[in-house]
């Protein structure tokens, strides 16, 4: 460490103890964009034995525990970098070098599972559910899986993930070591869209040598240092991803899946369903290409959504297509079938006299009662098929069953028929 650096650190630890109450947000403002007092903290923190050590992290929970909402985020940039440190002196079993940092993620958790007035919290988190759209889906293009949810939702069997309450912790062993852990990471997580990229690349690199370290990949990555390996916990795994996710899209797309595949590599090797689960679900969801943007601002994930507007597909059942139908079956020219619905009788096909009693002709013994039967089979059509007139086709039809009647009476009568 550079003495000018060293000095840096030391200005900034004395300015906040004389800075008074009121100029604090304003203080908060500002340190954000001190670039090099972040660099120079990062560089206190990897080296254990530094002096500095224990001061900076003494301020860094004094930051935390202000109340100040800009503070907060000051001291959440530096986890990972505090968490891979811890790991790195655990294993290496000089416990007694990792004092103060062990005393600052114990100070940072008892404070996140408490609210203001003590009490324990309780997160919950609702499973979105499929019948509802969102950015990412839509209801419609799922199919009958969508009728199933959405039944489920309306019975309220919408499900609900509790985490808490957390109990309170002196200090960390190797019992609830990872359960404090991946309760400072799921923090962490928490406010990763206020973390600037230094943090995130800082998340990116403790991932992989958290998984590799003390394996034969570790050789790959060239990493040097700490050779023993690092127990890790599913859940500490899953918390990782999901920063690991978020980096993808801000900027850090190389370090980002370099990680991917080391907790790919370490969940392999211990055989855990749920980072494997969630990794590979990621992965498959990835672009096939880096994305090429500038690191500064966030980024989005490009979905495409469907329009909200209704759409009628053209095959719908409507009212109008009902009708024409209807008509559709009147036009038939098949009257075998439906000549019941018009109110008609079939008649056999003979040769008759005509109604008013006179002998037909020669030229006339062709024509018979089936194109009668036709003819007023027509009528009925034309009248039927033009809607405004509907009203009039029932006496219509009315005229030709009396019609139909005077012929039958005609047939019966006696000398009426000609052999």
């Amino acid at each position: 460490m550079f003495t000018s650096e060293k000095g840096v650190v030391e200005e900034w630890l004395s300015e906040f103890k004389t800075l008074p109450e009121t100029s604090l947000s304003n203080y908060a403002t500002n340190l954000k964009d001190k670039s090099s007092l972040v660099s120079s903290l990062y560089k206190v923190i990897q080296e254990p034995q530094s002096e500095l050590l224990e001061p900076v992290c003494h301020q860094l929970f004094e930051f935390y525990r202000s109340g100040e909402e800009q503070l907060l985020r000051f001291t959440l940039q530096f986890l990972p970098e505090l968490i891979w440190c811890y790991l790195a002196v655990s294993a290496s079993r000089n416990v007694h070098s990792s004092g103060c940092i062990e005393a600052l993620l114990l100070g940072v958790y008892n404070l996140e599972i408490v609210d203001k007035q003590g009490h324990s919290k309780v997160l919950s988190f609702t499973i979105p559910s499929l019948s509802k759209p969102s950015v990412y889906h839509e209801p419609s293009s799922i199919g009958s899986m969508a009728l199933t949810e959405s039944a489920l939702s309306q019975h309220g069997l919408s499900k609900v993930v509790y985490s808490g309450p957390h109990p309170q912790r002196e200090m960390l062993t190797a019992q609830n070591r990872f359960e404090v852990l991946t309760f400072l990471l799921l923090c962490y997580n928490a406010a990763l869209t206020y973390m600037p990229s230094v943090s995130l690349q800082s998340l990116c690199q403790i991932c992989s040598r958290i998984c590799v370290c003390g394996y034969p990949r570790q050789h790959v990555r060239k990493y040097k240092g700490i050779s023993n390996r690092i127990p890790v916990s599913s859940g500490f795994m899953v918390q990782m991803l999901t920063g690991i996710y978020f980096a993808f899209y801000n900027g850090e797309w190389d370090l980002a899946q370099k990680a991917l595949d080391d907790i790919i590599y370490r969940a392999q090797l211990e055989l855990y369903p749920e980072p494997l689960l969630v990794a590979n679900a990621i992965k498959a969801s990835l672009p096939h290409g880096a994305m090429k943007s500038s690191k500064e601002g966030t980024r989005c994930i490009q979905v495409e959504i469907t329009p909200t507007s209704s759409r009628i597909s053209r095959n719908a059942v409507t009212s109008m297509s009902i009708r024409g139908h209807r008509w559709k079956r009147h036009e038939q020219p098949d009257n075998s079938n439906d000549t019941s619905e018009l109110g008609i009788l079939v008649i056999p096909e003979i040769s008759v006299t005509n109604v008013a009693g006179e002998r037909t002709g020669n030229g006339e013994k062709g024509r018979t009662l089936g194109e009668i039967d036709a003819q007023h089979i027509q009528g009925v059509q034309e009248t039927a098929t033009d809607p405004r007139t509907e009203s009039k086709g029932l006496p219509e039809i009315r005229r030709q069953k009396s019609v139909r009647k005077m012929m039958e009476d005609g047939i019966n009568s006696p000398g009426r028929v000609q052999f």
